[in-house]
């Protein structure tokens, strides 16, 4: 198994141990974390040909905030908050749609798509409202490879910053073509969020848990971290698989003439600070985000993307890939469910990390460095977050 291991500018004190299990749990330090890390961080929304045309939007809610991304009638695509500015009425319903103006729903307070408030009922029953100071509230946006980003607040890295280390491997893909193979797709998880992106990047599971990824990769399997990107990588072996799907998918890829020959049957994983992971294949790209619903539950935020390709067999490799990875989720959801019951208990305090495990040691690096508290072995007195 190949291995990268991260330049680190200091010595972690704690970088042999995992995060404790009562990061995984605690409310209050549930609290301090949507604070510090994700409300911080960007989040991807959609990707810009999903709003293709002047009042396409689509939305995302997380953290207690909904956000809307719409393309306005100058053809720029902005983020603004789905909150209307006379009583806090959410404007939009659903993941998305298509509106020349806003309207809210319960006074008729209206908004174009550039985010002006232009239209106030009984406009002079308020005579100290300025119309032009209650327009939507913005929110930070980014475009990267085509893919749309919002951040609530913060001033990191940007996502194209983050991914700098592997722009020349990503460019051949055409991403900014892309377009959406089927609506968003969302799933609940008894689970912490980083456990979802703890096991994403785990790369001693694969061999153990995963017999599919086992069979298609070999040994073939590496991982590298960088400061905020975690990159995964295996290539599909020429021995045909025991599994119909798995050789289906070996035996009739299709070649894809614009990316390169060692891209052919790369499977690619990367995982962007804190909780985004897209993976490339030859087919298509798959994007997942894991948005915290409490200190036990979470959010998987699901969307596929790929080039226009009206060929059979990439329509039913496609299918392959699917079913492949469906065993895969399932295999991980499985895995990660016990892992947070394992959390809650009282015996567990915090687990070695091994020096191979590159991407968990950077992960918890980063928690640490934003939460001190996040070294303690266990969890401090109530109240330690206002003192």
């Amino acid at each position: 198994m190949a291995r990268r291991f991260a330049d680190i500018a200091a010595p972690d004190p704690d970088a042999d141990w995992s995060l404790p299990g009562w990061l995984y749990t605690d409310p209050e330090y549930h609290a301090v974390e949507l604070a510090r890390v994700l409300r911080p961080s960007w989040q991807i929304v959609c990707h810009q040909n999903d709003v293709a045309d002047p009042g396409d939007f689509h939305t995302i809610d997380y953290l207690g905030e909904s956000v809307i991304v719409v393309r306005g009638d100058d053809r720029r695509i902005r983020a603004f908050a789905n909150v209307c500015r006379h009583r806090a009425m959410r404007l939009v319903e659903g993941p998305r749609g298509c509106a020349r103006k806003f309207v809210c729903p319960y006074h008729a307070w209206t908004y174009e798509t550039d985010g002006r408030l232009s239209g106030v009922p009984m406009r002079r029953d308020y005579p100290a409202l300025q119309l032009e100071e209650h327009g939507l509230a913005p929110v930070e946006i980014e475009l990267w490879h085509g893919f749309v980003f919002v951040r609530l607040e913060g001033d990191g890295p940007s996502v194209a910053a983050m991914m700098a280390p592997y722009d020349a491997q990503i460019a051949p893909y055409r991403i900014e073509q892309m377009h959406a193979l089927a609506p968003v797709r969302l799933r609940a998880r008894a689970v912490n969020w980083k456990n979802v992106g703890d096991n994403y990047s785990d790369n001693f599971h694969i061999p153990v848990a995963h017999d599919g990824l086992t069979r298609l990769f070999g040994k073939s399997y590496a991982i590298e971290a960088h400061p905020y990107v975690d990159k995964m990588s295996g290539q599909i072996v020429d021995r045909p698989s025991d599994n119909p799907w798995e050789r289906f998918y070996q035996t009739y890829l299709p070649p894809v003439d614009h990316l390169p020959a060692a891209n052919q049957r790369l499977w690619l994983y990367f995982k962007l600070w804190p909780n985004m992971a897209f993976d490339l294949y030859a087919d298509q790209i798959d994007f997942m985000q894991w948005l915290p619903l409490s200190p036990t539950t979470s959010v998987l935020r699901e969307m596929a993307f790929a080039l226009p390709d009206d060929r059979r067999a990439m329509t039913l490799v496609r299918y392959a890939n699917w079913r492949i990875n469906r065993v895969v989720n399932a295999e991980d959801t499985w895995l990660i469910e016990r892992v947070q019951q394992g959390m809650a208990s009282h015996s567990y305090t915090a687990g070695p990390i091994g020096r191979s495990e590159v991407c968990l040691r950077s992960f918890a690096r980063k928690i640490r460095e934003r939460i001190p508290e996040a070294r303690l072995h266990r969890p401090p007195a109530p109240g330690w977050s206002r003192r």
